[in-house]
């Protein structure tokens, strides 16, 4: 399923929002919406819709898979900073290509990240940043595998991998069985996808389907193990009925490709 011969080949890709992404030759698709921009996806599809439904918490832990270019980890800590926020926040996050890390300090950032170029820097080169405010901790290896050894408790999920279609283990029930073991009572997890089969297999898991709609952006998917007011929630038993042969992904159709 993956293929690490390819790992290194990326290309750099301008975005609509003005940002830079990469292009993966190993998963044959960008880390970002490219219509949607890097930056601006990671504000409006997971930044921004996780610290306002989470306020009320002063501190708060956040799984990010997977890291990848660090946007949505680097973005939050943007977004806290710009809003004055005083939310101690603590950020694990899985992720298998350890060259890219090490790269980030040379990477095309946009300008709102220049504040916490320090933070980049010692990402790419020690894997981990702790002050007063943030830690941030990168899981070198495979997340199916590192995430399930993760001690604490996750408040906020950012459900961001490579597509289902390219990386579909990191889309199964199972998968989400792993997340929602580790998860508060009230944790909400955000993803781009709308797959009917995403939605199932979190909705298996115990977890609310709601739409989340953002300005200049194309609506996404917020679970919550709670209900939420606000947002626009998906029947997901309904939804059941009306598409019967609907079905969640499950790790036995991919798992031979897989060295577990």
């Amino acid at each position: 399923m993956y293929d690490e011969s390819l790992r290194e080949e990326k290309k750099l890709v301008l975005c609509e929002d003005g940002t830079h992404t990469l292009f993966s030759v190993e998963f044959d698709e960008p880390y970002h919406s490219t219509k949607d921009g890097a930056l601006h996806e990671s504000l409006e599809k997971h930044v921004k819709p996780a610290l306002s439904l989470s306020q009320e918490k002063s501190e708060l832990t956040i799984l990010d898979i997977c890291f990848g270019l660090g946007y949505n980890t680097f973005a939050t800590l943007y977004y806290i900073k710009k809003e004055g926020l005083k939310t101690k926040v603590h950020i694990l996050s899985p992720e298998f290509d350890e060259g890219l890390v090490r790269s980030l300090d040379t990477f095309a950032f946009p300008p709102e990240f220049e504040s916490i170029r320090h933070i980049i820097k010692a990402i790419s080169t020690d894997l981990y940043y702790e002050d007063e405010q943030f830690r941030i901790e990168i899981l070198l290896g495979d997340a199916r595998k590192s995430i399930p050894k993760i001690k604490e408790k996750i408040d906020i999920i950012y459900q961001d991998a490579f597509s289902p279609a390219h990386n579909p283990l990191l889309w199964t029930n199972e998968h989400f069985a792993d997340i929602r073991a580790l998860c508060t009572e009230d944790a909400l997890l955000t993803t781009y996808s709308t797959a009917a089969a995403v939605r199932l297999g979190l909705y298996e898991n115990g977890f609310f389907i709601f739409v989340h709609r953002a300005e200049m952006m194309r609506y996404s998917t917020v679970a919550s193990l709670q209900r939420l007011e606000g947002l626009e929630y998906i029947d997901m038993e309904l939804k059941k009925v009306r598409n019967p042969q609907a079905r969640s992904m499950k790790d036995e159709a991919y798992l031979k490709d897989m060295d577990r």
